[in-house]
């Protein structure tokens, strides 16, 4: 999970899941278009999203298409967030509703 929450911590390669995630199974040029960065950037920021297991890729003839796995940030959701969540949230949110109202 290391290399998936590395691969997360930057801006960039966040976007470029937010791409796929938008329209799945494009190529680099597709990616490419629109962002401030050169295609070399863009080319290092997927592989290190191939490497966490972020993106899977499929040749389609000359062209490399690139998949979103939304695998991992499943996983990192049930391991990291999901215990966390609804009663222990639920209690967190009122006490701060109260607070918030005897502060007034």
């Amino acid at each position: 999970m290391d290399d998936v929450f590395k691969a997360l911590a930057d801006a960039s390669r966040r976007d470029l899941l937010d791409r796929l995630h938008a329209r799945n199974g494009q190529s680099l040029s597709e990616l490419c278009d629109g962002l401030a960065m050169t295609r070399q950037a863009v080319t290092k920021h997927l592989s290190i999203l191939e490497a966490a297991n972020l993106v899977a890729t499929v040749k389609h003839g000359r062209e490399k298409l690139h998949y979103l796995n939304p695998v991992p940030i499943h996983q990192i959701g049930e391991r990291w967030i999901k215990k966390f969540e609804r009663g222990r949230m639920a209690a967190l949110s009122e006490l701060k509703r109260k607070l918030e109202e005897r502060d007034d």
